[in-house]
């Protein structure tokens, strides 16, 4: 099968999964999700959340922002490079004014990176949570016309891959901090 080919298909896939233009309990529904993952609530509810936390869960905001930090700069790096317009639609104009690529999608490279650390380094609860959230918000882009699904795909796989690595690379360093200081950082 030819490149043009499998974008065809996934903007035909894409395109029955839209509900943007249908008003109703599904839109609205789609509406909450796609806006869930918004990078400015994350990073503003995180950095709130820390000055009325204890120090289990400020050690889970610090890890989670800084992650979030890392995998934004890798996400536009290849939106730019890849440049990938789009779908057409009227929805989410401030996605499509602030950033016109779609390519990998940040709102699901974001909610799968926040779901494998928060998995990883939260309780069960919030793990078992942000798994089910997950997948809704990248859903939730296409639905609303912002992404196609080879985009929440790709965005999915990168936040999954993107957080792995930064829990290796955290457990180490945290290890290795604790053990030169004597005592734990948090």
């Amino acid at each position: 099968m030819k490149l043009r080919s499998i974008l065809e298909l996934d903007a035909r896939l894409s395109d029955k999964m839209r509900v943007a233009e249908k008003p109703g309990a599904l839109r609205s529904l789609a509406v909450f999700f796609a806006h869930s993952g918004d990078s400015w609530f994350w990073g503003a509810a995180l950095i709130l959340l820390w000055f009325f936390s204890n120090s289990f869960w400020r050690q889970w905001e610090v890890v989670e922002f800084a992650a979030i930090s890392v995998l934004a700069a890798l996400v536009m790096a290849i939106k730019f490079l890849v440049r990938r317009r789009r779908p057409e639609g009227e929805w989410g104009g401030i996605y499509r004014n602030t950033d016109p690529h779609s390519f990998p999608s940040g709102h699901a490279a974001r909610a799968f990176l926040i779901a494998v650390i928060g998995a990883a380094l939260g309780p069960a609860w919030l793990g078992i949570l942000l798994w089910v959230w997950a997948p809704l918000v990248a859903l939730a882009r296409v639905a609303m016309g912002v992404h196609y699904l080879s985009d929440v795909v790709a965005g999915a796989v990168l936040g999954v891959v993107v957080a792995a690595a930064g829990l290796q690379i955290y457990e180490g360093v945290f290890a290795a901090l604790t053990a030169w200081l004597g005592f734990p950082l948090w």
